[in-house]
């Protein structure tokens, strides 16, 4: 945590920032990408909303209190920003976010960052079927293979609630793969 704490310094620093922000952006884009990408599943709205991600980051840095790890803190920043943009550009296109989903998954196949097969497919559209806290709780925990107690963090919810939901998911899916 030390550590942690000290690595903030760096960032709030004016004469280390630079290199500090770097080093922030080696650690944590790859993560931050496929978080993201799980949540909006094309690369170029995922592109976006990394750097969107980033930005805030950056900005509001300042605000971090440090009740959280950094990578938390983080991680929530970039699910309400994946959250905001695909509910923004659902409105913006007059559909639900859930058609939205829908039609990206439609064009994974299509898309070069995608490599999974037709099981990855169903599997996405089985997701899509499930509530977003659902989606978001089975996501991170089977694609990013993140810990109950990160995700929590992350969400602000118990891990006995997280637990119920990612079992509730793991249910929903199971039915949804078996009868389509």
């Amino acid at each position: 945590m030390q550590e942690e704490q000290e690595f903030i310094q760096e960032l709030l620093n004016p004469k280390t920032q630079n290199q500090a922000f770097q080093k922030l952006l080696k650690e944590y884009q790859k993560p931050l990408y496929n978080h993201i990408r799980n949540i909006l599943l094309n690369h170029d709205d995922t592109d976006d909303v990394l750097q969107n991600t980033f930005v805030k980051v950056f900005q509001n840095l300042n605000k971090f209190k440090g009740e959280s790890k950094l990578f938390s803190w983080m991680y929530r920043i970039a699910t309400n920003e994946a959250l905001t943009f695909l509910n923004h550009k659902a409105k913006l296109g007059g559909v639900s976010s859930e058609t939205l989903q829908s039609k990206a998954i439609d064009n994974l196949k299509a898309d070069i960052y995608f490599d999974g097969n037709e099981i990855q497919i169903k599997l996405q559209k089985a997701i899509i079927q499930l509530p977003e806290k659902q989606q978001l709780v089975f996501k991170m925990k089977y694609f990013e293979e993140l810990k109950y107690e990160e995700i929590s963090e992350i969400l602000g919810t118990s891990v006995g609630a997280l637990k119920a939901s990612y079992h509730h998911a793991v249910k929903k899916i199971e039915a949804f793969v078996t009868t389509n």
